[in-house]
């Protein structure tokens, strides 16, 4: 007979950590030239907007809206475009389809290229602290070492 699972205990090994870093994986973002890198994240930031309920025509009206410009989406299709090299985004409106379409996600891909990574502000206290903490254990030993070092040349 199969034993029923309990719908209220939580399963330790289903547990999953919170995604520290902000940005793409390397299976979205791809190999090959830094042109078709940016218009497959950018494609891929539309995709998730589409699914989660915005079109391209309202990603082009909000995002023209926060520019103060027209941006079209004709505009969105090239700029997502592999194939189309005469239309490149400029970082304003990089920035603002991150924003409007709250793909944060595309922040990470620019410090990414130089081997940096982007973390949300409420870990970055976490991080010092935990910096902090390598720093006194460092400071510890080194005092250990001279305190060993003291105490053998009486």
């Amino acid at each position: 007979m199969a034993r029923h699972r309990d719908p209220l205990t939580q399963d330790l090994f289903n547990w999953q950590p919170p995604k520290v870093a902000v940005g793409y994986s390397a299976d979205v973002i791809g190999r090959g030239r830094l042109d078709s890198k940016i218009a497959r994240i950018i494609g891929q930031a539309l995709r998730d907007a589409r699914d989660e309920g915005l079109t391209r025509a309202m990603v082009a009206r909000d995002l023209s809206d926060w520019l103060g410009r027209q941006v079209s989406e004709s505009m969105l299709n090239k700029w997502s475009s592999e194939g189309s090299e005469d239309h490149r985004v400029p970082l304003d409106a990089f920035i603002g389809l991150a924003k409007v379409t709250g793909a944060s996600e595309l922040l990470g891909f620019v410090p990414g290229e130089f081997g940096l990574t982007v973390i949300e502000a409420k870990y970055a206290d976490l991080i010092e602290e935990r910096l902090l903490e390598d720093h006194i254990e460092e400071m510890m030993a080194r005092k250990q070492v001279l305190a060993t070092k003291r105490k053998a040349q009486r």
